[in-house]
C-alpha cells in the first residue's frame, strides 16, 4: 500500500463509519425489501406508505361473557397488481364493540398487530400465540360445539380465517382416506346412539298395539277381540 504524505496541517479528524459514507455508497445498498432482486416484486415492509383506499372484510364475535358483540376488520394491501406476483396481505386491523370494558386492550393490540402486518415476513406466527391465550375464569362454547378458551383466543381464529381467505394460510382439507374414516365413524355413531321408541319394529307383527299389562307392543285384532301375543291378556276374557 503506497504511503500517504500530509503537507498540510491537521485541523480536524473523523472516524469513517456507515453514516459518513458517501450518498453513492449508500444508494447502492437495496431499500428494506421494497422491491425484489430484479426490481420488479414489491415486498410488504414497514415503510410501505398506506393507498387512500383499502380491502377489507369484517367480522362478528357474540360471547357469552359480554352483552355486546364485538367487530373485527381487517383492512388487506394488494401487492404487484395485476402481475404474477400479486398478493393480498393484511395491512391494518381495527376491533369496535359498544363494551368499554376491553377498550384499553383492544386499542394496544390492534395497535402491535396492525404494526407487526406493516413490518411484514412471515405473520401468521400470532394465530398460533393468541389462541394459546387462556381465560383463568374459563372459557366458552361457540355456536356449533367449538370451545374457546379466551377472548382472544377466538380473534386468534378469526385472524386464522382471514388469512387463510387471502391465501397467506392453506385451507382445511381432509385426504379421501380420512374423509372415508370420518364418513365411517359418523355412520357408527349414528347407528349406536339412534333412540328406539316403544313402537319401533319388532318380532311382532307391523301394527301391534301396546299392552297396557305387560308394555310391550304385542297387541293385535284375533277373532274380533284385542288379544296381547307376549302375554296373553285379551279384553274378550
Amino acid at each position: 500500500m503506497p504511503g500517504i504524505t500530509i503537507d498540510k496541517k491537521i485541523v480536524g479528524y473523523r472516524v469513517e463509519g456507515a453514516e459518513n459514507k458517501a450518498p453513492e455508497s449508500r444508494a447502492d445498498k437495496p431499500t428494506a425489501r421494497e422491491v425484489s432482486a430484479d426490481g420488479k416484486v414489491v415486498r410488504m415492509h414497514e415503510k410501505l406508505e398506506r393507498p387512500e383506499m383499502l380491502m377489507g372484510s369484517t367480522y362478528k364475535v357474540k360471547t357469552p361473557v359480554s352483552d355486546h358483540a364485538m367487530y373485527v376488520t381487517i383492512n388487506d394491501i394488494v401487492l404487484n397488481p395485476g402481475t404474477e406476483y400479486e398478493q393480498r396481505r393484511p395491512f391494518e386491523i381495527f376491533i369496535n364493540s359498544k363494551n368499554l370494558d376491553h377498550y384499553q386492550w383492544i386499542v394496544a393490540l390492534t395497535r402491535l398487530m396492525s404494526a407487526v402486518f406493516r413490518k411484514g415476513g412471515d405473520v401468521t406466527f400470532m394465530v398460533d400465540e393468541l389462541k394459546a391465550v387462556f381465560d383463568p375464569r374459563g372459557g366458552y362454547w361457540q355456536p356449533g360445539g367449538k370451545f374457546m378458551p379466551s377472548i382472544i383466543a377466538d380473534l386468534g381464529h378469526i385472524i386464522e380465517r382471514h388469512l387463510k381467505s387471502i391465501g397467506l394460510l392453506p385451507p382445511d382439507t381432509l385426504d379421501e382416506h380420512q374423509k372415508r374414516l370420518v364418513e365411517m365413524k359418523r355412520k357408527e355413531f349414528e347407528e349406536r346412539s339412534r333412540q328406539h321408541d316403544a313402537f319401533a319394529r319388532s318380532h311382532y307383527p307391523d301394527g301391534a298395539q301396546l299392552c297396557k299389562v305387560c308394555n310391550t307392543t304385542a297387541v293385535v285384532m284375533m277373532d274380533g277381540c284385542l288379544t296381547c301375543l307376549a302375554c296373553g291378556d285379551s279384553k274378550c276374557g
